[in-house]
């Protein structure tokens, strides 16, 4: 392990970039198979504690696996079919959508023809030229939709059978993992598998949380204002959230967009706006941090560059995924003394400070109103 420090610095910065190329290289070409691996495998360190509860309640090791991965996929089957659910029915009105949004394509024909002296038939030609460049990449289109298509259907074929197999060979791949490393460093293995395993558990269940408060609260908003759509806009705030920052952005586009096309009144559209605005500073302020924990402390910085680059690298996956990395990183990062430069790139310190700064005055506002 210090063997590396005897390298000049240019060599040892070389070598980290030329890592992280060659991992981002094999993670692009082989998303189709690593995507389902890594959701694998935060699923089956979810799922670890209620196996071993099992297994010590005398149950088959094949069974204390099997039962929960079944039970794990019905929840999942049980909310895909939910998301779906809400999904037809906003499909069923676009033939009114289409009605509405004609009505709004020469509305706004109107406004740039007044504003910018721009005739309706250049505006024609204009939307017509963009129509046929859309059908010239139509094939590639398709292509890349029977990817995705084909993507996802691999996805769900292998995520079970990843999850089952990752949690029966446990043990095989915790030894694989100590003894990679030279003498001496077992303790230090085991010390980072088992805090990676301890963030994960964290951040994903405080995220199943929060997104299941923050869609109580945005479908409470709207229809407590007569927002159409109410439950589909809150489910895709709410998934969107999930995705720092940028999710959070996309969602207020979108549902403003469809709330543009679905309703007559602007009033509906500042509503919703307010409604998401609100719900994302509480999220932010008190969900956020009470929820899923400060263990994960990553500057904002670190998150939004990890999040742009798994995005480019595997899609909605990747940035979903790109918190837990960043996370898990950190933890190897500051294990690993020639490494720690860059736990303290990834790291937040000042968080720690705003919430204790925060907290103190409180109390010191307490203790003035008891005097």
């Amino acid at each position: 392990m210090n063997g590396t420090n005897s390298f000049p610095f240019s060599a040892r910065l070389s070598f980290s970039l030329l890592s992280i190329a060659l991992i981002a290289t094999a993670i692009y070409l082989g998303r189709s198979i690593f995507i389902p691996l890594f959701f694998s495998i935060i699923l089956a360190l979810i799922l670890s504690p209620v196996t071993n509860y099992l297994v010590r309640k005398q149950m088959l090791r094949f069974l204390a696996i099997l039962v929960p991965v079944v039970l794990a996929f019905l929840i999942i089957a049980l909310l895909v079919y939910f998301l779906s659910f809400q999904v037809s029915n906003f499909f069923n009105d676009m033939p009114a959508l289409d009605k509405r949004f004609d009505e709004l394509l020469d509305i706004a024909q109107r406004w740039v023809n007044e504003t910018f002296h721009v005739g309706f038939s250049q505006q024609e030609r204009y939307l017509s030229q963009t129509a046929e460049s859309m059908k010239g990449n139509s094939p590639q289109f398709i292509q890349k939709t029977f990817a995705t298509v084909t993507d996802t259907v691999s996805f769900f074929i292998f995520f079970p059978f990843y999850t089952f197999l990752i949690l029966y060979h446990k043990r095989t791949i915790k030894q694989f993992l100590i003894e990679i490393f030279t003498r001496g460093q077992e303790d230090r293995v085991v010390d980072i598998l088992h805090e990676s395993q301890s963030i994960i558990l964290q951040y994903v269940t405080g995220l199943l949380i929060e997104l299941a408060i923050v869609f109580t609260l945005n479908a409470t908003g709207f229809l407590i204002f007569g927002i159409k759509y109410p439950v589909f806009l809150a489910l895709i705030a709410a998934l969107l959230n999930i995705v720092p920052y940028i999710g959070m952005l996309i969602a207020n586009i979108f549902c403003i967009l469809v709330t543009l096309v679905s309703s007559d009144s602007i009033e509906q559209i500042f509503i919703v706006a307010g409604v998401l605005a609100v719900v994302q500073i509480a999220d932010n302020n008190f969900l956020m941090p009470f929820v899923v924990g400060n263990k994960i402390r990553i500057n904002a910085l670190a998150i939004i560059t990890g999040v742009l680059v798994g995005g480019a690298l595997a899609g909605v996956a990747g940035m979903f995924l790109a918190i837990p990395g960043i996370a898990i990183m950190k933890v190897v990062f500051e294990r690993v003394k020639s490494l720690r430069p860059w736990a303290t790139l990834l790291g937040d310190e000042t968080a720690e400070g705003e919430w204790d700064n925060l907290f103190g005055w409180i109390g010191r506002l307490k203790r003035k109103k008891k005097n």
